[in-house]
């Protein structure tokens, strides 16, 4: 086997590796978005990354999530967390099959891709004094938005996005779905954390309607 010891050569001016190994990252959420963020950290060289999904397998997750037919009935974090060695054996992936819990131990980044603004508004009411770095991903269809939480007036907008469950429009990320959106609101999300790790000032609500061509960001 040929051995590539600077894989990362390409890279390095953009993801700093120092801060890069700094942080324990935790993906919630391993479904259509979380699963190409997930994939996404093994490439950009992610030391420590941790994957929460209760969710097993079914087959229109090969279409929209990326998964394989060899995959159905199987756990995502596991499947993921396979694939991500694949990518990188050296990679320290843990996995945690449940939903998220309080009690459980985060790294200091966080994505949250779950399905439902309740679920969003709970674990950020739990780990919003926590995390360093926090990023939500949205998706219905080709509409697509991004939320960063990494200073206080990130931190002061973030809850005014966190509007009643009743007020949603109506579905969720697993309504209506296709791979390539999510693929670009994970690139979308793992760009704002790039640039975090870079120190450069992040955009903290990107708004993307691929139909319309349109997008919109507050910095």
């Amino acid at each position: 086997m040929t051995t590539t010891p600077d894989r990362y050569l390409r890279q390095n001016e953009l993801i700093p590796p120092l801060q890069l190994n700094k942080v324990k990252v935790s993906v919630i959420g391993i479904g259509a978005i979380g699963r190409q963020i997930a994939l996404q950290l093994a490439s950009l060289g992610s030391r420590h990354v941790q994957l929460i999904d209760f969710d097993t397998i079914e087959p229109t997750n090969i279409t929209t999530q990326g998964y394989l037919q060899e995959d159905l009935d199987r756990e995502k974090v596991k499947v993921t967390a396979d694939q991500m060695r694949k990518i990188d054996p050296s990679i320290e992936v843990s996995t945690i099959v449940d939903r998220y819990r309080p009690q459980q131990k985060l790294g200091e980044v966080i994505f949250c891709c779950v399905d439902s603004i309740s679920s969003r508004s709970a674990i950020w009411k739990s780990v919003k004094d926590q995390c360093l770095f926090w990023c939500d991903g949205r998706m219905l269809g080709e509409v697509i938005r991004i939320l960063v939480v990494n200073d206080h007036q990130s931190k002061v907008h973030y809850p005014t996005t966190l509007f009643p469950q009743a007020d949603a429009q109506n579905g969720s990320c697993t309504s209506q779905s296709t791979i390539y959106a999510a693929s670009i609101a994970a690139g979308l999300m793992i760009h704002q954390y790039a640039r975090w790790l870079r120190g450069i000032k992040i955009d903290f609500d990107v708004s993307l309607n691929l139909l319309a061509s349109e997008l919109t960001s507050v910095s």
